[in-house]
């Protein structure tokens, strides 16, 4: 019998509750002609070797295409392993002079995936949405979102996948040199089935592509929000007033005002330690056209947010007769996960062969209900498996592709993972942002991947996926 590696089981364990035990075992993917046209639909080769360019010297101002190594994950379906290749892209920008406070488009051009149609099978027009990540360092950091249409050029089979854009906006926030580099990319395909193939950066960051040269602009940027429950109510009713982006730990004054003029209208309030709020307000003066947030005894506009319209109506109910003033409460729950099972039964690998053990992660369910302006992080982390007579398998061979879905009517949006390595040091599998008001109920799921060396020794390996809800 030819020897192989056996079924390899991942346990995980959640930081917070953790529901019933389950199997959700996932077979080998099946081969042959029936999956050679779903290839062609949405599978993609990665093209590897060849020699990387040097990375390109940013600049200022200059945009230069640049190549970096891709570590691509084919779907699941299409039963080809991970496969790593070269690709070139390029960062543009709509204003390479901004100032502090300013909107800046971004736009990533993948010239050249790393990709090409692996069947003889041709693509149709338009079937291919990217999505990306740009990187954003020096000055300021951050991780741009960019998207693309739903646009492409009919591939020929066996042809090459076609240069696609992506685009999306950052703020600048800091005055001086900031870079722009290439991210992790995903190509989703629709044709014949929904399939995604995501493209990782092999050894982050990318080159970098772009740079710009922020100007101070006279002043730091004021990103300090409040929103209110209500837009109007009766004289001595309290209005609800949450806000975002203000100085961890401050004092916040909420204020009525008539114009430029202050009403008698006033209520403080104390930031969290991310900048947050939410606090209540009673609005007495019937002069009150709106209201604002600010920090320290007086308004200032570069410490605070607002005015934001509210108006007064009626009298408020005292001293009418037939009339009861009802109120109520909205208590504040807690943030908690819970997972549908603690075990993941992986596919077999042949020894000799080696090549990308699959399975897939136990949904996890998270229930924001702490009505505040927080949003939540959810990161994992994974030992490295252990097998027969002392054999490993290190931590840097598990990936994952995360999944993250929002249920209807829940405040804040799911925004999933990057695709990528896993490893002891640990990535993101799921998180919302923060804003004015956030909370809902969420479900997780990811596909992994363990890439299994060729000779790696028979028998079963296991390892430990630790999950943690922030």
């Amino acid at each position: 019998m030819r020897p192989t590696v056996r079924r390899t089981a991942v346990r995980r364990t959640a930081a917070r509750r953790a529901g019933p035990r389950g199997t959700g075992a996932r077979g080998r993917p099946r081969t042959g002609r029936r999956w050679a046209a779903v290839l062609g639909a949405g599978a993609l080769i990665v093209t590897g070797g060849g020699v990387l360019a040097a990375p390109a010297q940013a600049m200022p101002t200059a945009s230069v295409p640049v190549d970096f190594p891709t570590h691509c994950i084919p779907p699941d379906i299409a039963g080809i392993p991970p496969i790593d290749g070269t690709t070139k892209a390029e960062i543009t920008v709509d204003n390479s002079a901004p100032e502090v406070g300013d909107t800046v488009t971004v736009t990533y051009t993948v010239v050249e995936p790393a990709a090409s149609n692996p069947v003889d099978l041709a693509l149709p027009a338009d079937i291919m949405t990217p999505t990306g990540k740009v990187a954003v360092g020096g000055a300021q950091t951050a991780s741009v979102t960019v998207a693309g249409p739903k646009k492409n050029a009919p591939v020929p089979g066996k042809g090459a996948f076609p240069s696609f854009s992506m685009t999306g906006t950052f703020k600048v926030t800091a005055p001086g040199r900031i870079t722009l580099s290439p991210g992790d990319y995903n190509i989703h395909t629709s044709y014949i089935m929904e399939l995604d193939t995501p493209c990782t950066v092999t050894n982050p960051p990318a080159p970098v592509s772009q740079t710009i040269i922020a100007t101070d602009g006279g002043g730091q940027v004021n990103e300090r929000t409040i929103r209110l429950g209500a837009a109007s109510g009766g004289a001595g009713e309290a209005v609800t007033v949450t806000g975002s982006k203000f100085t961890p730990g401050a004092t916040v004054t909420l204020a009525g005002r008539a114009g430029d003029t202050r009403t008698a209208d006033t209520a403080t309030v104390e930031a969290d330690g991310s900048g947050g709020f939410s606090g209540r307000l009673t609005v007495t003066d019937p002069a009150t056209t709106g209201i604002v947030a600010h920090e320290g005894n007086t308004w200032d506009p570069d410490r605070g947010a607002g005015p934001q319209p509210y108006t007064v109506t009626g009298g408020g109910g005292e001293g009418q007769k037939g009339s009861q003033r009802l109120g109520t409460s909205v208590e504040a729950g807690t943030l908690s996960m819970v997972q549908d099972g603690d075990a993941v039964e992986m596919s077999a690998v042949d020894f000799g062969r080696g090549g990308a053990s699959r399975g897939s992660l136990r949904t996890v369910t998270v229930e924001d209900f702490r009505g505040g302006p927080a949003g939540w992080s959810l990161t994992g982390r994974v030992t490295g498996f252990t097998g027969p007579g002392g054999a490993t398998i290190d931590a840097s061979a598990l990936g994952w592709t995360p999944v993250c879905a929002t249920r209807t009517g829940s405040p804040s949006t799911c925004a999933a993972g990057s695709a990528g390595t896993v490893g002891s040091g640990g990535a993101t599998l799921a998180s919302t942002p923060d804003g004015p008001l956030t909370g809902g109920v969420f479900t997780v799921d990811a596909r992994l991947a363990l890439d299994v060396p060729a000779y790696t020794a028979p028998g079963s390996y296991s390892g430990v996926l630790t999950l943690t809800l922030t």
